[in-house]
């Protein structure tokens, strides 16, 4: 294991010892970090902590399976206790970036089902602005192109003139997400206003999601290499 991935599993024990308790509805994420933390769970499961997962995407379902985790619907559970997902960066204010995995409008659904949203990061996700990591954005494949052209003019609007935005591509083949759309992930190198791209994004006919989340989360886990982990509160 590298030192990230002792960070990240040290994240998922203390987001365990903190946050879960029997009879909980938990939204469990996507992506590595989650990954961790759901697999995990496994022991505590197997020692009698009794909690209903939500999954925010098939691979999850699929970990969540091996570590027989009880898994629900969000359709039959509504609201869940709390969620615990991870994150591609996240700033001083709680404002983060998903998506990296894909499983962006799953994990925000899921996210704002709950009545409490954890991240979970390793300490390199921790950032002062975002936007080093490529946003995504999740679009319906009909048309993609023409909402392509209102993504870079809405993106002009705010200063990046002609920003990289690529559609993403796996095993040679357009990638699908578990909803079966489309993501393009546009490099923007720093997102100096995230709060007001995010409410531009949303106004753009053709993206169904994008991958800033302001405002949802109300904590942060966050591992270090050195077995370490402390908690902020937004």
């Amino acid at each position: 294991m590298t030192g990230q991935d002792d960070a990240k599993r040290v994240a998922g024990e203390r987001a365990i010892a903190e946050y879960l308790a029997d009879g909980l509805r938990v939204g469990l994420g996507s992506g590595t970090t989650s990954r961790w933390f759901v697999r995990t769970l496994a022991k505590p499961v197997a020692d009698g902590l009794t909690i209903t997962g939500v999954v925010t995407s098939q691979t999850t379902a699929e970990v969540a399976a091996e570590a027989k985790v009880p898994l629900a619907d969000l359709n039959d559970v509504l609201e869940l206790d709390i969620a615990i997902d991870g994150a591609d960066e996240i700033d001083a204010a709680g404002n983060m970036i998903k998506g990296g995995g894909g499983a962006l409008l799953w994990e925000k659904i899921v996210a704002t089902a709950a009545k409490k949203m954890v991240a979970l990061v390793d300490d390199s996700k921790v950032v002062e602005k975002l936007g080093k990591f490529p946003l995504p954005v999740e679009v319906i494949p009909f048309g993609w192109r023409s909402t392509e052209r209102h993504l870079r003019r809405a993106l002009a609007d705010f200063g990046y003139a002609d920003p990289k935005i690529e559609l993403r591509m796996r095993d040679g083949d357009i990638m699908r997400t578990d909803g079966g759309h489309y993501i393009l992930d546009a490099h923007l190198k720093q997102i100096d206003d995230a709060p007001a791209l995010a409410a531009r994004l949303n106004t753009i006919p053709g993206v169904v999601e994008h991958g800033l989340f302001i405002g949802i989360a109300a904590a942060v886990v966050i591992g270090h290499p050195d077995g370490s982990s402390d908690i902020r509160h937004f």
